[in-house]
């Protein structure tokens, strides 16, 4: 049975971020994930986990400038000093938190540039051998071009040979299955394919990316699935609540309270 993760960024929006945790735990949910943790001190993050007794199992290090419309670094070659100091900002909430997952965005960059791409493959490689010796893996999403338009990493077979021709074992792929579906359908069979290479799941409904029930995704076949191949870390999920978070929880019934 997956084991699912509230995302605190989106869900659970009713309440100040702190007390997302609470609220997310009162829910039945035994983990969580959020995009960015950095407007609270790492000591307030952890005792909202123990409080709760919640884990961590993903955040993303620190993207720039995001009103300003930054989504990352690493394909920046211009960008490479900053990513390095988005890993140091990172890491003090990587340990106070014991997540073993960090998502790194690639930035805004042509996939067709080979500058950006060896930029790319310098970045995760820095990245991965920084964060490895902490016990952390790094993750690298394909995020679809309606939501970003202009995001570098924005093909999922183009992520997976990356990972697989370098080799890194502290890193894999964050698998989106809103963003999948939206770019190149074919779902099941994409999760088969790229289980080898898959850290992290998440979820959302397809188009309006709100709770995982109805549209064009059959969630119930797809969360079977996972179990059928074998799937064995978290499922985050990933989505804006249509209306109140906990009125909209009616698919999570059957898997709340399955512990980490």
């Amino acid at each position: 049975m997956p084991r699912f993760a509230a995302n605190l960024s989106m869900m659970f929006n009713e309440h100040a971020f702190l007390d997302r945790f609470d609220a997310a735990a009162k829910a039945g949910f035994t983990a969580v994930e959020f995009l960015f943790p950095y407007e609270h001190p790492p000591e307030a993050i952890a005792e909202r986990l123990e409080r709760n007794g919640l884990k961590q199992v993903l955040f993303n290090l620190p993207p720039g400038d995001w009103n300003a419309g930054e989504k990352g670094f690493a394909a920046r070659p211009d960008k490479f000093d900053e990513l390095r100091q988005s890993i140091h900002t990172a890491l003090p909430y990587a340990l106070a938190t014991n997540v073993r997952r960090l998502h790194m965005m690639a930035g805004l960059a042509d996939r067709r540039d080979p500058k950006a791409v060896a930029a790319f493959r310098k970045s995760i490689e820095w990245a991965a051998n920084f964060l490895g010796e902490h016990g952390v893996d790094v993750v690298i999403e394909p995020i679809n071009p309606r939501d970003v338009p202009g995001y570098f990493l924005n093909d999922f077979m183009f992520a997976r040979d990356i990972i697989a021709d370098m080799k890194i074992p502290n890193l894999g792929l964050q698998f989106d299955i809103y963003h999948c579906q939206i770019m190149h359908g074919d779902v099941t069979m994409r999760l088969r394919e790229m289980l080898p290479w898959i850290g992290h799941i998440q979820i959302a409904s397809v188009p309006s990316r709100n709770e995982p029930s109805g549209e064009e995704l059959n969630y119930p076949f797809l969360f079977d699935e996972l179990d059928r191949i074998g799937y064995d870390n978290y499922v985050g999920c990933e989505y804006r609540p249509a209306g109140d978070t906990v009125a909209g929880l009616g698919w999570f019934k059957p898997y709340a309270g399955v512990q980490a």
